[in-house]
């Protein structure tokens, strides 16, 4: 299989090359050459190892199924309870894919639990001796998942940057109370678009450390965006296994989302073969997805929102890109790319945007609309969700009634535990929080009866190890130090 560029067709790298490099030569992301058929007349007897195996394999051919079945369980196996990476739960009249236990309570760990393992595999298969650098900026759950799967990984480091004040304290928490010897963590002045510019930024510079080659672990990684892929076949298949569908009967996901990463894993999917009815995608008041979708503008110059769902707190979607390639091929799309950077704006073809809409919904939800879905929910159902669950719920709620709703069974992908965002869970629970965030766990859990998760209760007494801070524009100098240490394999 090969892997494109998604602003340059003919620029073409084999799987193992893509997942090193992370991103393009030419800022472009990586897809692939074609869509593998996915078996699904087998796929009710298959178990999730089995659905994971079967993705990766027939996307990454430069490494064996029994390599990828190597990886899949050293990944799954003990960070997920039963290695379910997707448990899925009825709640009224729907569904909703608890994606969220891993080790570090959020969606990412699906990916970032298996990417090292990719990464490495590919790494020896290019013969490549040199350190492999991870540059991440995050929302939040990036990375503290990044963090967790790479941790003293022979052959690598990771430097992870994280907006000041835009991630909430037990995700902020997660991150610098790490231990690894191979990890950097750095605050950036400003949002998460900030840090995501500034990342984007290295790899499209000439900056050169000796013995060091840098690659990422944020969803622009195709080695991180396909191991998603794999729980959407899988909630098919419970729901399937379960009596709700027969083969062939459509589903539709609604999945919260700032970066586009998440939903686009849902459409290779359908890509794929699974049959999806409609990709709904949610967003909270940074809206301009929902905009996007609405107008076929896209505008990044808009104010910028800090919400209850930080982890979506973003303008600048950086998957889409890959959704704009596969509708209107890479020179259009290098076009639009270069008229977000310079303009801050720009506007798809009104054929593109209808094609676009033939599989893409889209709304949007306020904080104080999830707050109540929240309540609600839990006071109805005895569920409980996390902030950025609920504005996904919120737009199920209102899309199932509206034009596109099409009755079909209808899976919310709940991405974190409402442990990670504790204090808005109170708050919407109609009690105050404290400014002690295992405290205010404590309280959620005698409300809720829901155990709180060892991997964030563990952190009352860690030690936090990284105090490190910066502007967006000293980010490439930073990265230079830290990748030099990196590259000398001495401790970051």
């Amino acid at each position: 299989m090969q892997f494109f560029s998604t602003r340059n067709h003919a620029h073409t790298v084999s799987s193992a090359q893509a997942i090193v490099n992370g991103l393009a030569p030419d800022g472009g992301l990586y897809l692939p050459t074609t869509f593998p058929a996915f078996p699904m007349n087998e796929l009710s007897h298959m178990t999730g190892e089995d659905i994971s195996v079967r993705v990766l394999s027939s996307l990454f051919d430069d490494f064996s199924e029994e390599q990828i079945r190597r990886a899949v369980r050293a990944a799954y196996t003990d960070a997920f309870e039963n290695g379910n990476i997707a448990p899925l739960v009825p709640v009224s009249d729907g569904y909703i894919s608890e994606l969220w236990h891993g080790p570090t309570c959020a969606f990412k760990d699906v990916a970032l639990c298996l990417l090292p393992h990719l990464l490495t595999m590919a790494a020896r298969s290019l013969d490549v001796t040199d350190t492999i650098c991870i540059l991440t900026a995050t929302s939040g759950d990036t990375g503290s998942a990044a963090l967790s799967g790479f941790t003293d990984v022979d052959g690598t480091g990771i430097i992870v940057f994280y907006p000041d004040g835009g991630v909430s304290p037990m995700q902020k928490r997660q991150m610098v109370t790490n231990e690894g010897k191979n990890t950097a963590v750095c605050a950036v002045h400003g949002n998460f678009d900030d840090a995501q510019s500034g990342v984007k930024a290295v790899f499209a510079s000439d900056l050169h450390i000796p013995g060091v080659r840098f690659s990422s672990a944020n969803s622009i990684n195709i080695g991180r965006l396909a191991p998603q892929i794999a729980y959407y076949f899988q909630n098919y298949r419970d729901l399937m296994n379960r009596g709700v569908i027969a083969l062939g009967d459509p589903v539709n996901f609604v999945v919260p989302t700032g970066n586009f990463g998440d939903i686009l894993a849902g459409y290779f999917a359908a890509r794929m073969g699974l049959p999806v009815g409609r990709l709904v995608c949610a967003s909270n008041e940074n809206r301009v997805l929902t905009d996007f979708f609405a107008t076929g503008v896209y505008d990044r110059r808009r104010e910028f929102h800090l919400t209850a769902s930080p982890s979506m707190d973003i303008l600048i979607s950086s998957n889409l890109e890959r959704l704009l390639a596969l509708t209107v091929g890479d020179t259009k799309t290098a076009e639009l790319m270069r008229d977000l950077k310079e303009n801050g704006a720009y506007t798809l073809p009104a054929d593109a945007l209808s094609d676009m809409r033939r599989v893409f919904s889209a709304g949007w939800a306020t904080d104080e609309a999830c707050a109540e879905v929240i309540r609600r929910v839990f006071e109805r159902d005895g569920y409980l969700m996390d902030t950025h669950t609920a504005v996904a719920y919120s737009v199920y709620e209102a899309w199932k009634t509206s034009e596109e709703g099409n009755g079909a069974p209808t899976v919310i992908l709940s991405t974190a535990s409402p442990y990670k965002f504790v204090s808005s869970v109170l708050r919407a629970l109609g009690h105050t929080p404290t400014e002690d965030g295992f405290r205010d766990m404590q309280a959620l859990s005698d409300i809720s009866g829901m155990p709180i998760p060892h991997g964030l209760a563990k952190l009352r007494t860690a030690t936090v190890h990284h105090t490190d801070i910066t502007e967006p524009s000293e980010m490439q100098t930073y990265v230079a130090k830290i990748a030099a240490i990196l590259g000398g394999r001495t401790n970051v």
